[in-house]
């Protein structure tokens, strides 16, 4: 019987995503497990209900990253010519990364276990990292003699810079959660029985906030990873434009003078 790879749950204002593969430790592999990242992805960005979503991992990892039992066997996203592989990926794991790039709601990556390989850059894609104590890291692509093919050279230098990116990648090492905050790779480490209400709590500050200028705001932090300084101002004035007429901006000025908190609809 087969079983949604990623789990969904609402929660009031916020998304809960689960990697429901445990018996892989949720390795991302597999044309359902790829689909879903799109699928659900596009079902948060319709819906402005959604103010921000959490994904975690069932089991006792985050996720494993690519199946390494494949790997082996050639199979799945590794089976075929050099040139069929590089097809396979453009058409399999990377659509993941392209899928968060389209993610118009702030996401948290509550990592309640190893995030190992394209687990740890899954991390990566995730706005905000948390970690349970438990939880470890590694860019271990060298450990198996291949490149971070699912972008992790983009994805990691952008989180703990090029430096530390470098040696994490070169060396392929392991590192624990204390350390992953020492990089800022993670913003916060708890216990593992707190992760996920940390994590809901910190999704739950988001939420309080109105949901469109939300989702411009992800969209300037994104923009800012490749647009010139110029370039990254006309798009905030062009989008403040538009804040400055919505319903929400007039509701969280007339709260702020009465005092009172205010209550935004979208």
């Amino acid at each position: 019987m087969h079983t949604d790879p990623i789990l969904f749950e609402q929660r009031g204002h916020i998304a809960l995503l689960t990697l429901n593969r445990p018996d892989t430790r949720n390795a991302l592999s597999g044309e359902a497990m790829f689909a879903a990242f799109e699928d659900l992805f596009e079902r948060l960005n319709a819906d402005m209900q959604i103010r921000a979503a959490v994904l975690t991992g069932a089991g006792s990892a985050f996720c494993s990253g690519g199946n390494v039992a494949e790997m082996r066997d050639r199979a799945g996203m590794f089976a075929g010519s050099p040139e069929q592989i590089a097809a396979n990926y453009r058409a399999g794991i990377q659509r993941i990364p392209r899928a968060f790039q389209a993610l118009q709601v702030p996401i948290i990556a509550a990592v309640n276990g190893p995030a190992i390989g394209a687990g740890n850059d899954l991390a990566c894609m995730c706005d905000i990292r948390i970690a349970s104590s438990t939880a470890r890291f590694a860019e271990s692509f060298v450990k198996v003699g291949i490149v971070p093919g699912d972008g992790g050279c983009w994805l990691l230098p952008r989180v703990v810079g090029g430096s530390k990116a470098a040696e994490l990648a070169f060396t392929g090492d392991s590192i624990d959660a204390d350390e992953a905050l020492r990089i800022g790779l993670v913003s916060k480490v708890v216990a593992p029985e707190a992760l996920l209400d940390a994590a809901l709590a910190l999704a739950g500050r988001i939420a309080v906030n109105p949901p469109q200028v939300l989702r411009w705001t992800k969209q300037l932090l994104q923009q800012a990873r490749t647009r010139t300084l110029d370039e990254a101002l006309d798009t905030a004035g062009d989008l403040q434009g538009q804040a400055h007429h919505t319903a929400d901006h007039a509701e969280a000025v007339a709260a702020f003078f009465e005092k009172r908190a205010p209550v935004f609809g979208g």
